[in-house]
């Protein structure tokens, strides 16, 4: 799974707000490996910040949870619809290590640590090259 159409079906999310660009791993009930590029002509570089842009720390965590829920979707064999979605249950650990700017590349990194009825927890992590820019313990609910 790599082409952005099939990364649509997964995530009711549309531009300005889709952040997962391919997909290139998936491991059912256990990882996925996605790619956000980070271009210069996102709308919120204008004001964050005009002179040094620099990609929101909460983008990241929300490109994160885009690709648990590629992630969840994928491996309960079924597609998002009108009556069901995945939405944020908490976050926690949250850490930002270094800023990640317009021409970086994400890799995200997303590990399911355990689910229960409707709610999954992951470990979440993104890198520009081989280094941390963002790391958090996700927590989604999938409500029908």
């Amino acid at each position: 799974m790599g082409e952005i159409r099939e990364i649509m079906s997964f995530l009711p999310h549309r531009y300005p707000f889709l952040l997962v660009d391919r997909v290139i791993e998936v491991e059912l009930g256990k990882r996925i490996v996605a790619i956000k590029n980070v271009t210069v002509n996102e709308p919120f570089f204008q004001g964050h910040f005009p002179g040094q842009p620099i990609f929101p720390g909460v983008l990241i965590l929300e490109a994160l949870a885009q690709a648990a829920a590629i992630l969840s979707f994928q491996t309960m064999g079924r597609l998002p619809g009108e009556a069901s979605t995945v939405y944020y249950a908490g976050i926690d650990k949250a850490r930002f290590k270094r800023p990640v700017v317009p021409g970086d590349q994400l890799r995200l990194e997303v590990t399911i640590l355990r689910t229960m009825r409707h709610i999954w927890r992951y470990a979440a992590s993104a890198y520009v090259e081989r280094d941390l820019a963002a790391a958090a313990e996700i927590m989604c609910a999938l409500k029908e």
